[in-house]
């Protein structure tokens, strides 16, 4: 009997993983760290900052389990449908950012030099990098975090609603959700490898098909925010 209870946690548990890594790959979850991973020409980077996305995904989602758990607070339907209408407009931001960067990547920078005794003034356009992305991939990104966990608490009202309460012990609720929380981790930086890879092959040899990524991720966005926006507060 024992063993049979011990099979069902851990049946459940690789669930709440495998359903973490699906939950990663939603639409809007993938049009908002795309635009951040379009930013980045490193790949180690782009993946870490699907990482960072997970994280705190994660932490919203624990946050809220411990209050639905815990405290027997109850998630309303038009809680619910603020928290998805404030993610529309996160991603309507990060769209408009992205093409904003578009159309200003570039710097124009006046070089002035002497040959004979006669001087030269010549205009560069020259890209501009991610800030010190190569040697400091590995620092703390808020953004992401901060985006991961509005999706998180966009999230939890599903998660909370449908799954948790089947579970009847609260403490492996709250494992389940963490177990779930680190499927997503995983599945984003997945995901965010292989929105970054075309990104990362593109850079400084086809700026041209690299610009146009960085314009679709920043439409793909904008368009899905605002279609939420308005199936959340207007339709």
């Amino acid at each position: 009997m024992e063993s049979i209870g011990e099979l069902t946690t851990i049946t459940v548990l690789v669930f709440g993983f495998l359903l973490g890594l699906k939950h990663a790959v939603e639409a809007d979850h993938l049009a908002a760290v795309s635009t951040i991973v379009a930013e980045r020409k490193n790949l180690f980077s782009s993946t870490i900052i699907g990482g960072f996305w997970g994280v705190g995904h994660t932490i919203s989602l624990l946050l809220v389990g411990v209050l639905v758990i815990l405290l027997k607070l109850q998630i309303s339907e038009t809680t619910e449908r603020w928290f998805e209408a404030i993610v529309g407009l996160m991603l309507v931001a990060l769209g408009l950012n992205a093409i904003r960067k578009l159309f200003t990547s570039e710097r124009i920078h006046v070089h002035t030099h002497e040959h004979e005794g006669h001087k030269h003034t010549h205009i560069h356009a020259h890209e501009k990098e991610e800030a010190e992305e190569t040697h400091h991939f590995l620092k703390l990104s808020p953004r992401s975090i901060l985006i991961g966990m509005v999706h998180g608490l966009a999230g939890s009202a599903a998660l909370m609603l449908l799954i948790v309460p089947t579970i009847s012990s609260a403490s492996l609720a709250l494992i389940y959700i963490l177990v779930f929380g680190i499927g997503s981790i995983g599945g984003m930086m997945l995901m965010s490898l292989l929105i970054g890879l075309p990104l990362h092959l593109t850079a400084g040899k086809f700026n041209v098909l690299n610009k146009l990524i960085l314009g679709g991720a920043g439409l793909f966005s904008l368009c899905l925010g605002f279609f939420i926006v308005y199936a959340k507060l207007f339709a």
